[in-house]
C-alpha cells in the first residue's frame, strides 16, 4: 500500500508551511517548466528529425500518412496525430505545441504518481527536476515521441498503483489504456510494458487481490501483447532487414549507436552495466553531477528496501518501479534488442531515474522540506551552470528561425530557377520542408542511391537515408555518382546546400583537398552553409571505391 503522510502545519516555519499547500506548490513548478518547454520550442528551425516526423505525417490522405509511417522506425500514432495537427498551422511552435503540452501533463502526473507511492516531497522534488532540466526540457519540446511517451507511461504507472490499493478493475483498464497508448508512440514502451508485467505479477502474488482484479490485468496484458504483435509485424520486422544481426537493432545501431549494444568481444558484462551512469549523465545533462545522481538512485532504492518509513510491501513495490526498468533495459542490450547508455532512445527512463534520485534527496532531508528542496536546487543549479548538452544539437543562435529565413532569402536571389541543389540526406528533410513551404513532397527514388523531388522552381537530389551527412570522407564519391547517374549537362553551376547537425562539409573540403581552396560559401550561423560547383571541374580522387 502507498504510504500515507501526514505533515503539521501549526509546528513549521513560515517557508516550510508553505510547502504544506504541496498540490499548489507543484502546479506552480509545473507552470514554470511549461514556459521553459515553450521557450525551448519557439523561433527555431526544425531539426532534421523533426523534419522528418512532418514529412511523413504531411501527406494528402490519412492513408498515405500512415504508409509512410511504416517506413519510420517508431510506431505511427505521433505522424496520424500531425496529420491532423498540420490542418491547424504549420509554424515551428504550433507543431511542437503536441509535445509541450504532454511534457508539461507528464510532469504533473510524475508529481502524483511518487506523491502517491513516496511522500509529497519527493514528489515535490521529482516534478521540479523534471520541469526544469534542460535536457528534459529539451525532449519534451520537440515534435518526437519522447513526450507522449513520458505522458502516456505516467499515468500508466499511476493508474496501476491505484488500482491495486483501490481494488479497482476501473482503474485497471484506465492503466491498460494508457500503457497501449504508449507502445503505439514509441517501441521503447515494450520494455517498460515488460517491467511493470513483472511487477503486476509480483503484485499480485504477493497481495491476492479479488479475482474481477486479477482478470482485468491479465486481460489488458494479453490485449498488449497483442499490440505488440501486431505492431511487430507491420512494421517492426520490416526495419533494417539485411543490415544487421537482428531485426530491431538493424535499423540503428549500424549507423549510430554502435557503443550502446553489448559486444561480447569488447565489452566486460560489469563495465557495461556501469553503462547505468551515463542514461543519468545524460537527464541531468552534466557528467559528474550525473554520476553522482546514478549513485543516488542506488540510495534511494537501497533506503525503500530496508523499510524506510513505510510497510516492507509498500517499500518493495516503489523499489521494483524504480529498478525494473533499468534491469529489463540493460538485459535487452546484452541480447541486441535495444540501445542502452546515455541516449535520447531511454527516455522512458526518465521516471524511475529522477524517482530514484527524488527518493534519495527527500531520505537525506530527513522528510524536512526546506532542506529537500534546497538539496534539489542545489542540483538543478548544478545542471544549469555546468550542464554540456549532449551530441547532436545546435545552438540556440545558430537554429534561429532568422537563420532559415536568411539562407532561403539567398537561395532565391542567388540561384536561378530550374538549378540543380545537391544535399545530404539530413538537409534534403529541412529543405524540403522550407523550400517547399510545408506543402506535401512527392518525390522520386527510383535511381539507385539517391532520392529527388522538385519544388519552387528547384531540382533537389539527395542521398538516401544512409548517407545521412556528407563529409570529407564521402562527398567526392557522392558527387561523381550524382553527375554519373543524373548526367547535368558539363559547366551547369550545382548548388551544395547542406544545414542540421555537424555542418562542416566546406570547411573540410577547403583544408583537405587543394581543388577546393577557393571554394566560395554562403554561411547562415554554424548550421546552415550554401556553395557553388561546376560540372566538369577538376576534382579530387574518390576517397573510398
Amino acid at each position: 500500500m502507498p504510504r500515507q503522510v501526514t505533515e503539521s502545519v501549526r509546528k513549521d516555519p513560515p517557508l516550510e508551511a508553505w510547502f504544506a499547500h504541496a498540490d499548489f506548490a507543484a502546479a506552480f513548478v509545473v507552470l514554470a517548466g511549461l514556459l521553459a518547454r515553450l521557450r525551448n520550442a519557439y523561433g527555431t528551425f526544425l531539426n532534421p528529425d523533426e523534419a522528418l516526423h512532418f514529412r511523413l505525417a504531411n501527406q494528402t490522405s490519412l492513408l498515405l500518412a500512415y504508409k509512410q509511417s511504416l517506413t519510420a522506425a517508431h510506431p505511427p500514432l505521433l505522424v496520424v496525430l500531425l496529420y491532423f495537427w498540420r490542418d491547424l498551422g504549420t509554424s515551428e511552435l504550433w507543431l511542437r505545441l503536441p509535445s509541450v503540452i504532454a511534457g508539461t501533463i507528464f510532469c504533473w502526473a510524475l508529481y502524483k504518481w511518487l506523491a502517491q507511492a513516496d511522500g509529497r516531497l519527493t514528489g515535490f522534488i521529482a516534478v521540479v527536476l523534471v520541469s526544469l532540466l534542460p535536457p528534459i526540457v529539451g525532449l519534451t519540446a520537440e515534435i518526437r515521441q519522447y513526450a507522449l511517451l513520458l505522458a502516456f507511461l505516467a499515468y500508466t504507472v499511476y493508474f496501476l498503483d491505484r488500482a491495486f490499493a483501490e481494488k479497482s478493475t476501473r482503474l485497471m483498464v484506465l492503466s491498460s489504456f494508457f500503457l497501449y497508448l504508449s507502445m503505439s508512440v514509441h517501441y521503447s514502451a515494450f520494455l517498460f510494458a515488460i517491467a511493470l508485467g513483472i511487477y503486476g505479477l509480483w503484485r499480485i502474488f504477493a497481495e491476492r487481490p479479488p479475482s474481477n482484479l486479477i482478470s482485468a490485468w491479465g486481460f489488458g496484458q494479453a490485449l498488449g501483447v497483442g499490440l505488440a504483435a501486431l505492431l511487430y509485424k507491420v512494421q517492426l520486422s520490416h526495419l533494417g532487414i539485411g543490415d544487421s544481426r537482428t531485426v530491431a537493432r538493424g535499423f540503428i545501431s549500424d549507423f549510430f549507436l554502435r557503443r550502446s549494444y553489448y559486444d561480447p568481444a569488447h565489452d566486460n558484462p560489469l563495465w557495461f552495466v556501469g553503462h547505468s551512469f551515463g542514461v543519468f549523465q545524460y537527464f541531468f545533462g552534466q557528467l559528474a553531477v550525473g554520476d553522482v545522481c546514478g549513485a543516488l538512485f542506488l540510495v534511494g532504492v537501497g533506503s525503500l528496501l530496508r523499510h524506510r518509513g513505510m510497510t516492507k510491501k509498500g517499500a518493495l513495490w516503489v523499489a521494483l518501479q524504480l529498478a525494473l526498468p533499468f534491469v529489463v533495459a540493460c538485459i535487452a542490450s546484452f541480447f541486441h534488442v535495444y540501445p542502452y547508455g546515455g541516449t535520447r532512445e531511454l527516455a522512458f527512463l526518465v521516471m524511475p531515474a529522477v524517482g530514484g534520485v527524488s527518493v534519495a534527496l527527500a531520505q537525506m532531508a530527513g522528510g524536512n522540506w526546506v532542506r529537500g528542496v534546497a538539496l534539489c536546487l542545489l542540483l538543478l543549479v548544478l545542471c544549469l551552470i555546468f550542464g554540456k548538452p549532449r551530441q547532436p544539437r545546435m545552438d540556440r543562435a545558430d537554429q534561429s528561425r532568422g537563420q532559415m529565413a536568411a539562407a532561403m532569402e539567398y537561395l532565391r536571389r542567388n540561384v536561378p530557377p530550374a538549378s540543380l541543389i545537391f544535399v545530404d540526406y539530413q538537409t534534403d528533410l529541412i529543405l524540403g520542408h522550407y523550400l517547399c513551404r510545408q506543402l506535401p513532397i512527392v518525390g522520386d527514388d527510383s535511381l539507385p542511391g539517391f532520392e529527388s523531388f522538385s519544388c519552387g522552381g528547384y531540382r533537389v537530389v539527395s542521398a538516401n537515408y544512409k548517407t545521412w551527412m556528407y563529409s570529407d570522407s564521402n562527398f567526392v564519391t557522392e558527387w561523381n555518382w550524382m553527375v554519373r547517374t543524373y548526367r547535368p549537362p558539363p559547366g551547369e553551376k550545382v548548388w551544395n546546400f547542406q544545414c542540421g547537425w555537424g555542418i562542416k562539409l566546406a570547411d573540410e573540403l577547403r583544408s583537405e583537398f587543394p581543388e577546393f581552396r577557393d571554394l566560395q560559401v554562403a554561411s547562415f550561423g554554424s548550421n546552415i552553409q550554401i556553395f557553388p560547383l561546376t560540372v566538369g571541374q577538376p576534382m579530387p580522387h574518390e576517397s573510398r571505391p
